[in-house]
């Protein structure tokens, strides 16, 4: 009765909040502890559950989860969210200055040209291009201030030692992995857009946009539905084939027509073969999907099902959208449609990857 009337005031007080229950380890903190984690409060990432010292742990049912005791820790969550959208944000301008030509709109680095850091009137490159790209180094400032926010608070706030070394961690690699986006981009335009850099450039944002999605996992803390058997060996091939799909992609597009610039040099390669092998390897990753959510589904473990339904059907729209520019000469919103669906991709896939707690290791970004 006793526990029956908690848990009532516990669904009406507590919800969309963070509760910790302390003296778990025996008696009636016990049985509460394990009767908020079967009702879907765990799974709704509503409350944080701590047996004794160490995470509770209740089979697949009851996943572990991370306790969070950082007193900023909305301000955490905020920064860390907007720290995920404008790290896919910076993805889609990166691919508005290549599509539009406006790869060296500022012809120089880190000024935009010669004697001045921002456009200046009648600039030679053309003042749309110019602004084009100088929008999109603004834009990694803001990203650099996000981060730098991040790490103050997370160093002058953590309390908790479970959390607070990966939090800070974290943290500090988004303010590292920026610093050397802005870095790989000056050599991007000091190097003539070369086609290999522009890649790197990209890849790096796809890493930085996990090292986001981990650190925002952090702040709500992440549940964890291992899989066991075959799911468990599939896993990894899933989350590197993902990436083998989107490296091929920057390879297709380092032969095809969008360099940034009508000078800029190409990698020289067949684009319509490199397209089909592209193609391929969607195909595969799409199918063994469709296995790994055919396998969870008959499993409890609903929120890992959920997040592969959704990787699924954003790869199953990717590769329409992909196809659809393919068949259409590659126009330029579908091209940039497609660069979003890119970072939209590897975002549920590393976010599929989390819940798991599967994949390849990669450390500081796991």
């Amino acid at each position: 009765m006793v526990i029956s009337c908690a848990y009532s005031l516990s669904m009406s007080l507590l919800k969309n909040k963070v509760a910790v229950i302390t003296g778990a380890g025996s008696g009636l903190g016990r049985e509460y502890a394990y009767l908020l984690g079967p009702r879907g409060w765990i799974s709704q990432r509503n409350c944080c559950v701590i047996h004794g010292a160490t995470p509770l742990h209740r089979g697949d049912a009851h996943p572990r989860l991370c306790p969070m005791a950082i007193s900023a820790s909305k301000a955490l969550l905020r920064l860390s969210s907007l720290m995920v959208f404008t790290q896919s944000a910076i993805v889609v301008t990166g691919g508005a200055v290549r599509i539009t030509g406006s790869g060296l709109g500022c012809s120089t680095w880190p000024e935009c040209t010669p004697g001045s850091y921002t456009p200046v009137p009648h600039q030679a490159e053309g003042q749309l291009h110019a602004w084009i790209e100088f929008g999109n180094r603004l834009l990694t400032f803001v990203l650099l201030f996000t981060a730098l926010a991040v790490v103050i608070i997370a160093f002058r706030s953590s309390k908790n030692a479970v959390t607070k070394k990966r939090v800070r961690g974290l943290a500090a690699l988004q303010v590292l992995g920026i610093l050397g986006q802005g870095v790989l981009g000056g050599i991007t335009v000091l190097t003539g857009l070369h086609p290999g850099t522009v890649a790197a450039h990209f890849l790096l944002s796809i890493f930085l946009i996990s090292g986001a999605i981990s650190l925002r996992y952090e702040m709500i803390g992440i549940i964890k539905q291992p899989p066991t058997g075959l799911i468990a060996s599939l896993i990894p091939i899933q989350i590197w084939l993902t990436l083998f799909v989107i490296i091929a992609g920057t390879i297709v597009t380092g032969s095809g027509p969008h360099a940034g610039d009508a000078d800029a040099e190409r990698f020289g390669l067949d684009p319509k073969a490199l397209s089909w092998l592209h193609a391929d390897l969607v195909i595969a990753l799409l199918v063994l999907t469709t296995i790994l959510w055919l396998l969870i589904k008959q499993t409890s473990a609903k929120l890992l099902s959920r997040k592969i339904q959704i990787f699924l059907l954003i790869s199953i729209s990717q590769g329409l959208i992909g196809y659809i520019q393919y068949v259409t000469g590659l126009p330029e919103l579908v091209v940039g449609f497609h660069l979003l669906g890119a970072a939209l991709v590897w975002g549920s896939a590393w976010s599929f990857v989390k819940v798991a707690g599967s994949g390849f290791r990669l450390k500081g970004f796991n």
